[in-house]
């Protein structure tokens, strides 16, 4: 069966057809133009004005076939009898709204399309329907039964580490599969066998080029945050490997914004889908402050030292890479306890700054959009977004790092007198009203706001992440099968780093 003409949600096409389309739909997440205070943002990026229009999200489906109730506990559920004794012992009685909502119908089979905010309740909303359908089946080498399709290699470590003491429950084996790791070690994990897969897509695209992965027996399919692949420029290379997956199969996707590039899977891809919605804007979570800070361009750098000298762990966004790592070496100068999250650092780097982050060692993360999603730190209450992002979406998921999983947080912009107009159009898409108030370093204000205190003036270092390059197994490469020449790594693949979140604040994920 042509997996292209399975949704009722289409016009008949084939899947050839919406390759084609899906590649032409991806753009950049560069920024809108304008400068930077730590660095020019990219040229040649996607348009703010042309990313604010409510027409941007489409309209949900509309089931033909009704879906099943919402449960209020998760024992009326028919799961294995191991994943409820997990929840058990994590505490965990009541699903979150989108858990109590999907779960029955992806238990049953049904394909689902799920909007939910980042700390919505995501990840185990379709790990439970993954894991409890998959159970009790064995994987041949090399032939995942279920794959979960993830943007970032932060993502792809935090569901893995989410969901994986309900895959030991249930004897499943779980294998990450993201860029800037061994690919070696990879290939060997799914060689021995691996009944879920969570990956980056061009690393993925790579093993199976290499020989070392193949998909026609995936018979469960996830895309998670499906509209930040689809931005990311991934659409040509999910479209490709959800292509190869068992037709007739079961296709869950779930993201915080649904666009129109977001349409085109669902088009193509999903059957009849069960569709939820649940706090769909950033601006919809109650227990979230949203603030804009006037700021003078001769008093923002000082501004953002008495921010990032506050008592308490912050993360702050900038647009470049370049910008964060100036902004680091001013800030450690300065006596804070700073250090850079971005593509550019090493994947041993990148988990070992995130965590001295949690630990606090490092009380001030310096991060690109690498960790707009897919980063959970325990009562991280401050975000702080250094100029206005490229658009309500990037705004949604940066925000989305506090006031997770029911706690509360605040989202601070600091804005230049040329950036107010864009700013105010942007939290009219993003459904926000902020609170505006002007400031300056040292004021009672931004103490309120966001605890600024002044800074020490001491240096300060914080020690270098370790750097460690993957070594190539000798056995792995004597056992590569068949890798065309021109298969090289996709540098797009990259992204994945360790995040726990216990008790409740895991069924969050």
């Amino acid at each position: 069966m042509n997996r292209s003409s399975r949704s009722s949600y289409q016009n008949t096409n084939s899947r050839s057809s919406a390759s084609s389309r899906a590649g032409g739909g991806s753009g950049s997440r560069a920024g809108s133009g304008g400068s930077s205070f730590y660095g020019d943002r990219p040229s040649g990026g996607r348009s703010a004005r042309q990313s604010f229009s409510p027409q941007g999200e489409f309209a949900m489906p509309v089931s033909t076939i009704p879906a099943l109730p919402a449960v209020e506990a998760f024992d009326e559920l028919n799961m294995p009898k191991a994943l409820l004794a997990v929840l058990t012992r994590q505490g965990v009685t009541a699903p979150f709204p989108i858990q109590a909502a999907t779960l029955p119908n992806s238990l049953a089979g049904r394909d689902v399309l799920g909007r939910g905010r980042t700390g919505s309740g995501k990840t185990i909303a379709f790990g439970l329907a993954v894991l409890a359908r998959t159970a009790g089946q064995r994987a041949e080498p090399r032939r995942p039964l279920a794959l979960v399709l993830v943007p970032t290699r932060e993502l792809a470590q935090q569901v893995t580490d989410a969901l994986t003491p309900y895959a030991h429950a249930v004897r499943l084996r779980m294998a990450a599969v993201v860029g800037g790791m061994s690919i070696g070690r990879q290939a060997q994990a799914l060689n021995r066998g691996a009944e879920v897969v969570v990956a980056t897509p061009g690393r993925l695209k790579d093993l199976i080029q290499r020989g070392d992965c193949q998909l026609d027996g995936v018979g469960i399919t996830v895309l998670d945050e499906a509209d930040q692949m689809a931005d990311m420029g991934f659409l040509p290379q999910v479209t490709e490997l959800l292509e190869q997956v068992a037709d007739g199969g079961q296709t869950m996707l779930f993201s915080a914004t649904l666009d129109r590039n977001v349409d085109r899977l669902v088009r193509c891809f999903l059957n009849d889908p069960v569709t939820h919605s649940v706090d769909p804007s950033a601006g919809a979570v109650s227990t979230m402050e949203h603030h804009v800070l006037h700021v003078q361009n001769s008093d923002k750098n000082a501004t953002i030292a008495h921010i990032a000298s506050r008592d308490g762990g912050v993360i702050m966004f900038t647009d470049t890479k370049h910008g964060a790592d100036r902004l680091v070496e001013d800030l450690l100068a300065n006596g804070v306890k700073a250090a850079a999250l971005h593509g550019g650092k090493s994947q041993p780097q990148r988990t070992r700054t995130l965590e001295q982050f949690r630990t606090g060692q490092v009380t001030a993360l310096i991060a690109t959009n690498v960790a707009a999603r897919g980063i959970h730190v325990d009562g991280l209450d401050l975000v702080v977004n250094l100029d206005p992002p490229a658009d309500h979406k990037d705004y949604l998921h940066r925000g989305g790092r506090t006031a997770r999983a029911g706690q509360s947080g605040t989202v601070v912009t600091l804005v230049l007198p040329n950036q107010r107009r864009e700013m105010a159009r942007m939290m009219i898409t993003a459904a926000i009203t902020p609170v505006t108030t002007r400031v300056s370093a040292g004021d009672a204000d931004l103490a309120r706001i966001t605890g600024a205190r002044v800074p020490t003036g001491i240096p300060t270092v914080i020690t270098a992440p370790i750097v460690e390059r993957p070594r190539r197994s000798p056995s792995t490469t004597r056992g590569r099968r068949s890798r065309p020449a021109n298969a090289g790594r996709n540098a797009q693949s990259a992204n994945g780093s360790s995040s726990t979140a216990p008790g409740r604040l895991a069924v969050a994920a």
